[in-house]
Formats: structure tokens, sequence, C-alpha cells
């Protein structure tokens, strides 16, 4: 421990910004600790790569986007390195080189407890770490989990879906130290009392016909324009909206298109309850948070695009419990929409099942589960 008596425990949440995924999963968890114990506990945000990396690794902020554009070469290097010696090998040929790094990042951030929601970070920190601090990880890939997730030396790992518990155990990890909570949602998608004509009037949407939200995740990936040109094509009587994130070429392109039916393009957005609640139908990558807030919301989804390797298991997962489908061509995706507009107690299925995969506790779950650690009773529901 750090702290005396007299002062709050302090946990540390390792992160990265490759990929939107792990900085949102690790604020969702920090948000409901907050929320569950306010001025209990101090909590501290730190990009490894970003901030402490050694070159070439503190290249992967910026090349993220440039591996996304070659989805088949990152999925085969996605599946050549998922295993446990593989893995053991890399990390164990990179450690005199990091060590330093990772070194200075315990000194400058001393803490109680540290948490770890991206993949790459555990092992070399771990190591360092050497048993003085306890380490917890909160994994956020959904079902295709790499094997680098899974650390021996770890107190204990928060897992997403049961299938992600399941290859921790194909792999080693004692039962003990693994538990099965779910993906960490922000507070807003899981306490958010949706009233579908209320989110229209307050986003200035129509009220009278169908929306499609279509979403490439944080950094806009994937084929989005294309798929958005085809269902335009197809001339329905519906408003769309279309989420580029923070892909600026791509809203850009899209805004000068000549569109024949309403749609609205937007950025980045931080209203995506309101948006989600609003809509009718999600058209989305297979990204974790996108997959499990459409859950929370109750929204029919059709992905259209996944990394490979990576979120190959989401499209399965998605597919077989009955909460959306698979249509990777863009005049499947129209297909689709096209009978769940002339079948809508189809499309009522389809969102009743994602309502039965909902976990929205699980940010504040994992709050209680870190509370503990840190010698904080949990709070009586």
């Amino acid at each position: 421990m750090t702290n005396d008596q007299n002062e709050k425990p302090n946990i540390l949440f390792l992160f990265s910004d490759t990929g939107g995924g792990h900085r949102s999963s690790a604020e969702a968890v920090i948000e409901a600790i907050n929320l569950e114990y306010p001025n209990q506990i101090c909590t501290e945000m730190v990009d490894i790569f970003g901030e402490y990396a050694p070159y070439p690794f503190d290249l992967a902020l910026h090349t993220y986007s440039t591996q996304m554009a070659f989805p088949s070469i990152y999925g085969l290097g996605y599946r050549i390195s998922n295993g446990r010696r593989r893995t053991r090998l890399f990390y164990n040929m990179v450690w005199p080189y990091v060590r330093p790094a990772i070194q200075r990042l315990l000194e400058e951030h001393p803490c109680d407890l540290i948490v770890s929601v991206h993949s790459l970070l555990h092992a070399p920190v771990l190591r360092a770490v050497n048993g003085k601090v306890p380490f917890i990880i909160v994994v956020t890939d959904l079902v295709t989990t790499h094997a680098a997730w899974y650390q021996g030396r770890a107190d204990m790992t928060i897992l997403p879906t049961e299938a992600a518990l399941q290859r921790g155990l194909k792999l080693g990890l004692p039962q003990e130290k693994m538990e099965y909570i779910g993906l960490p949602i922000a507070d807003r998608f899981c306490s958010y009392s949706c009233d579908k004509q209320e989110a229209r009037r307050k986003l200035g949407w129509p009220t009278d016909v169908p929306i499609i939200l279509m979403v490439g995740g944080g950094a806009g990936i994937g084929p989005l324009d294309k798929t958005a040109y085809a269902i335009d094509d197809a001339r329905f009587p519906t408003f769309t909206v279309i989420v580029t994130g923070r892909n600026h070429r791509m809203k850009k392109r899209m805004e000068k298109h000549r569109w024949k039916t309403p749609v609205n393009i937007c950025g980045f957005v931080s209203e995506m309850p309101d948006y989600m609640c609003a809509a009718d139908i999600l058209v989305t990558k297979a990204g974790p948070s996108s997959i499990c807030e459409a859950f929370i919301s109750g929204l029919p989804i059709i992905l259209y695009s996944r990394i490979p390797g990576q979120e190959d298991g989401n499209v399965d997962f998605v597919v077989n419990e009955g909460a959306g489908v698979w249509t990777p061509e863009p005049e499947q995706v129209v297909e689709t929409v096209r009978t769940w507009l002339e079948q809508p107690e189809e499309r009522a299925k389809v969102a009743a099942a994602c309502k039965r995969l909902a976990r929205p506790r699980a940010s504040r779950d994992i709050a209680d589960l870190l509370a503990s650690r840190v010698g904080i009773a949990p709070r009586k529901k």
C-alpha cells in the first residue's frame, strides 16, 4: 500500500488509445467508482503507449488507423501471435528494452491497485511489479480474446462474456482468478430512461419515420460510406443518421455526396445514448462497446464490418444469440433493412434478444470488486 490510514486508496488504470474501446472502458469503471464510492477512492489513467513506450512502440497510437486500412494483414498478425508460448517469447524478447520505461511509470505513479484494460500492457507491467502491487485485468474484447489478455501473475481477470472465461480456462488460468461480469459501459447508457419520441424531439429528428443509425466506431473504420450509399440508393422511407467518429476525411466525403433520402452526418458524438434510444435499427462494425451499448438499448444490430481475428467471435456471438445479423456486403445490409422495415415483429424479436444479453450493472459490479481490493466494503444494494 502507498497510503497511510488518513489517505484515500489510489487505483491506477492503464490503457492506450489504440482504438476507442480501451479508454471508454476505463472511464466507465472510474465513473462507476465515483458514483458508488464518492470521495473514497482516487483514480488515475495513464496511456502507456502515449506517455511511456520507447520507440518504436510509441508509434502504436499513430499507426493504428493505418493498420486498420489493411485488415487482412492485421488479422494475420493477430492469429499468428495468439498463443501462450508465442506471447511469452515476444515479451521475453522486449523486456530488457521496455523495462526502464515501465519502472519509470511505476515510480511516477505510486498506487494501491493497478487495473489494465489493454492486452499488450499486462505482461511487462506485471513483471516489473513482481507482486508488490495488486494487479487486475479487465478484458475489453468480447469473444475472440488474445492470449495476451490472460496472465497467471494477475490477481484477477474480469471477463465480458462466458466465452472469454472459457478461453481463459483453456489457457490454464484457474477459475478462482477469473470472474465473468460483463463489459464496462458508461452510466449514461445504463441509467438512461429511454422514450423514443422524446429522444427524437431532443435531437431534432423526425418522429414519423423509422430511423437507421450507422456507426463505424470511434475511429470510423470499415466501409461505412459504401454501405450508407447502398441504403440511400434503396430509397427507403426512413431517416438515416451516420456517425463517422474521428474519420474526418470520410465525413467530408459523405457531406459532398448527393443524397436521395434524408440523412444526418455527424462526426464524433457524445449523445450516443440518445442516438440509440431514438433509432430503430443499428448498422455498425462489430466493436465490443457498440455491441454492448446496443444490447442495453435494445437496438437490433446489423453488423457490416469486423476487424479480422479480433472481432470474428463478436459476429458469431451476436448472430448465434439472435441479437443481429452479419451482412458484410452492402446489398445484404439493404435486404436486412428491407426485411426489418416490412416485418417489424421480426425486428422486435431481435430487440428482445439484445435486451436479454445486456449487463447494465457491469461497470458498478467491477467498481465493487475494485473497492473491496483496496479495503473498502461494497455498498449495500
